[in-house]
């Protein structure tokens, strides 16, 4: 693979689209604070490209999200719309209704439940389950469930992920996702079902938005993803045809190299690929 160039400017590449779409968690945030430039960045694309849409892997419907992103200090004009995995999410447990279900994730992510109408129950019960993370996602290890897991995907139960992340970047702190316990329930064989990057639902939901802002059709040539995650953005960016800018800083999940031959060498071994990386998305 040819080495990946290192951008030290996202303005210097921006002129080549018309809309972008930008993860939140280790491109805009750690959970505890805006990366600086950011704010300047997004603001000055929406204001001279074209629509902003943050597209994330949060196990919750977008609507929630807001709240959170005005809590960081991300000024509202910053972007245009959000589409979350829990958006995709929705549709898939919809699908499965009116099966009862088990919940296995933290209660801050009910809201991923607002409106449904849904019948959970113990997982001797149930007849899918729906993961959102570790019930205890800051002190829990995904090895915590093997067991759950193994015997659940021997009774054939599907589950529903609805955050394919392994881990997020947590304030420089590395939090388990509820695709680190995806991982565990295909290795016994056990069905997983995903919306969330890198599988097409999100990007479907992502692009129609796009389109409605721009008020017609966007040539995917004219779309750039932004992202951290070499297998949720980089290659949800890749599936789709969509040229994509590696951020590699620390605030990221692959943070540490920063240089072309580094980089270059996590994406072949990844199996993807990305038109530039930077340390941070900045103007």
């Amino acid at each position: 693979m040819k080495e990946i160039p290192i951008i030290p400017s996202f303005g210097a590449i921006a002129e080549r689209y018309d809309a972008l779409l930008c993860d939140a968690w280790g491109v805009i945030h750690n959970g505890v604070s805006l990366f600086p430039g950011v704010a300047d960045a997004l603001t000055r694309f929406r204001e001279t490209r074209g629509p902003v849409i943050i597209l994330t892997n949060a196990p919750r419907p977008s609507s929630v999200i807001p709240a959170q992103l005005d809590r960081l200090g991300l000024p509202k004009n910053a972007i245009d719309g959000i589409v979350t995995s829990g958006d995709a999410t929705r549709a898939a447990i919809i699908a499965k209704l009116p099966a009862p279900a088990f919940r296995l994730g933290p209660p801050k992510d009910d809201a991923l439940y607002h409106g449904l109408d849904i019948d959970f129950r113990p997982i001797d019960q149930a007849e899918f389950i729906i993961c959102t993370g570790m019930i205890d996602d800051h002190n829990d290890s995904p090895e915590d469930y093997r067991a759950m897991l193994q015997q659940a995907a021997a009774r054939g139960l599907p589950m529903i992920c609805a955050n394919p992340d392994i881990v997020v970047n947590w304030g420089g702190r590395m939090i388990w996702c509820a695709g680190a316990l995806a991982e565990i329930y295909a290795e016994y064989g056990g069905e997983v079902i995903f919306g969330g990057k890198p599988h097409a639902p999100i990007y479907d939901l992502a692009l129609e938005m796009i389109n409605d802002i721009r008020g017609h059709e966007t040539a995917k040539d004219r779309i750039l993803a932004v992202g951290d995650g070499l297998k949720t953005d980089i290659l949800g960016a890749n599936k789709q045809d969509i040229d994509v800018l590696l951020i590699a800083g620390d605030g990221g999940i692959h943070n540490g190299a920063t240089d072309s031959a580094s980089i270059t060498a996590q994406l072949d071994e990844a199996g993807v690929t990305a038109i530039a990386a930077a340390e941070a998305l900045k103007w």
